[in-house]
């Protein structure tokens, strides 16, 4: 088989599930038990008031280490690994969708991948956001911020008692007061602004991922590695949309974990108090975290999609 004969993109159709599934999942827990800290610091980063107690990404990585220890740049992972779940709808929407499309005509590799990963993320976060929301509340729990109108405060949006208290009875009690204060809607704030961060999000990464694969294999030599196109590919795509994105992944965060009212009143908050200052605030986060989850999911994913392989197709497969 020549070069350009090769499978450039494993479809869903050609893979063997009951291997696919188990790897992806343990590659998924693996990556987000290496890179929850980054989650955690861009999160704190970004419902701080502008002269909060953070000045940056390695400023706020020294100062949770120190007053904190390792567990305190854990705070609410186990609540969040709920999202290795949501990550297989995640996953199974976008790949049938792809081949729903595929099937009407619509080759376009771009455009696919624009659709179905906004219909991927409009899924996952359909199952993720309660989840999402209550392990906000326990990563900002006890943190101290300089707010502008009372001065140091302690982030306690809910009022809980969290001293000499575990983890356990404090997830419980966050719980326990969201669904208290406003039902079953409480576990779903901030669900619309979550839409409106991460569906655009989804979409355009994918989107600049197949388009940075294409680019690069335009560039460069027949002999080299698929995956390393890949992989590179992946970053890029991850730090183009972050940039792209960021003031709507602040208004979602601030709105889930400060009980605001809604997305554009959470906007004009944030403009007021942050003016330009709201396409900048956590970025350096985000864009770190971005470009190391990005490389780190393509790297297991597509990985795992060639070792999901069915035997036909193999020939057919670069590494």
């Amino acid at each position: 088989m020549g070069t350009e004969d090769y499978i450039r993109t494993i479809e869903w159709q050609m893979m063997d599930k009951h291997k696919f599934f188990p790897l992806s999942m343990l590659s998924s827990f693996t990556i987000r038990c290496i890179l929850y800290p980054l989650t955690l610091i861009k999160t704190r980063i970004q419902i701080q008031h502008r002269e909060g107690m953070y000045r940056g990404t390695i400023d706020a990585f020294s100062k949770i280490f120190r007053t904190e220890g390792i567990s305190g740049l854990y705070k609410g992972f186990w609540v969040s690994t709920a999202q290795i779940f949501s990550g297989v709808f995640y996953i199974t929407t976008y790949e049938n969708v792809r081949h729903i499309l595929a099937r009407n005509n619509l080759h376009d590799r771009t455009l696919k991948a624009l659709v179905s990963g906004g219909c991927a993320s409009a899924v996952g976060q359909t199952i993720i956001v309660p989840f999402d929301v209550i392990s906000q509340h326990v990563m900002v729990l006890g943190q101290t911020d300089n707010c502008p109108k009372h001065g140091k405060v302690v982030v306690n949006p809910l009022d809980i008692k969290f001293h000499e208290r575990t983890k356990t009875q404090v997830i419980v009690d966050i719980t326990r007061e969201l669904y208290k204060r406003d039902g079953i809607r409480g576990f779903y704030r901030g669900y619309l602004a979550s839409l409106y961060a991460y569906v655009p999000n989804s979409a355009l990464w994918w989107s600049f991922y197949h388009y940075y694969q294409d680019q690069l294999r335009s560039i460069s030599p027949p002999w080299v590695s698929h995956l390393l196109l890949q992989v590179v590919a992946a970053p890029l795509g991850g730090m183009t949309t972050t940039i792209l994105t960021n003031p709507l992944d602040i208004v979602r965060a601030r709105l889930q974990v400060q009980r605001l009212d809604s997305f554009s009143r959470t906007f004009l908050l944030l403009w007021n108090e942050e003016r330009w200052n709201i396409f900048t605030k956590g970025l350096s986060a985000r864009i770190f975290q971005s470009c190391f989850f990005s490389f780190a999911i393509v790297l297991g994913y597509e990985s795992i999609k060639r070792m999901s392989i069915n035997e036909e197709y193999k020939e057919g497969v670069r590494w």
